[in-house]
């Protein structure tokens, strides 16, 4: 179903796994979006997005085009998917957090740039987030748009550091911003804070009401935080579709 790379990387001074679907008839005469996934180990959210994907570049299904996924394995996501916290809980609970800036910047200068090197790209990237993954996928919306055109963020940890993220202006809305990013905000039954927070974030983009900057939001009343995130991907998937 793909194949494991192993990269180092000079930004975090450590050796990082990449697991890479490729599609069906897979060839150096065309190109493909890439879709990177975070929680992207093999025993994590590889297999059943690669699946998903699979699933819905059959041409009898024709939701997404035959897309590249770029599973990013974890190493420490408490500390790359968070940005620092100010609140002693968070720190106590989390004692190596703070590293989402040095992550990002290993997303941008260093595994995109080996991705478009390697395979056949479009520049058409998505970016798929859950939970602390979707709190980083929010933090890059807000601060570095333009490193991807879709955000799939799923039951983002929008809590972290009391909700600060949520107090930012975010870049995306900037009146300089005229690239076409498409979001697709989702939460599920996933108590009063979770809910609150996801849609404080779609109603926080959609006051921008930029006509290049598209906000979808879904709620998965039938789901928890364990069981919500191949349901939300498939509603993802089909909201996000692109237009022929």
């Amino acid at each position: 179903i793909g194949e494991t790379l192993e990269i180092p990387s000079k930004v975090l001074g450590e050796q990082r796994i990449l697991n890479i679907y490729l599609p069906e008839g897979y060839s150096d005469t065309a190109k493909y979006p890439v879709i990177y996934l975070l929680d992207g180990s093999a025993d994590e959210d590889f297999i059943h997005v690669a699946g998903l994907v699979q699933f819905c570049n059959f041409p009898w299904v024709d939701i997404l085009p035959p897309s590249i996924v770029v599973g990013i394995a974890n190493v420490d996501r408490r500390r790359d998917f968070t940005f620092p916290t100010s609140t002693e809980q968070d720190k106590k609970n989390n004692p190596t957090a703070g590293g989402s800036e040095a992550f990002i910047r290993f997303l941008e200068t260093e595994i995109q740039p080996f991705i478009e090197k390697r395979y056949r790209t479009s520049g058409e990237k998505t970016i798929i987030g859950q939970s602390l993954g979707g709190l980083l996928a929010t933090e890059i919306l807000f601060k570095k748009p333009r490193l991807f055109n879709r955000y799939i963020i799923v039951s983002p940890s929008l809590w972290w550091d009391r909700e600060r993220l949520l107090t930012l202006s975010p870049a995306v809305l900037q009146p300089g911003y005229a690239d076409a990013t498409s979001i697709f905000v989702a939460v599920g039954k996933e108590g009063r804070v979770m809910v609150r927070d996801a849609k404080k974030l779609a109603r926080l983009l959609r006051k921008g009401k930029k006509h290049n900057v598209q906000v979808q939001f879904g709620y998965f009343g039938a789901e928890n935080h364990a069981s919500i995130m191949h349901a939300a991907l498939y509603e993802g998937f089909l909201r996000l579709k692109p237009k022929k």
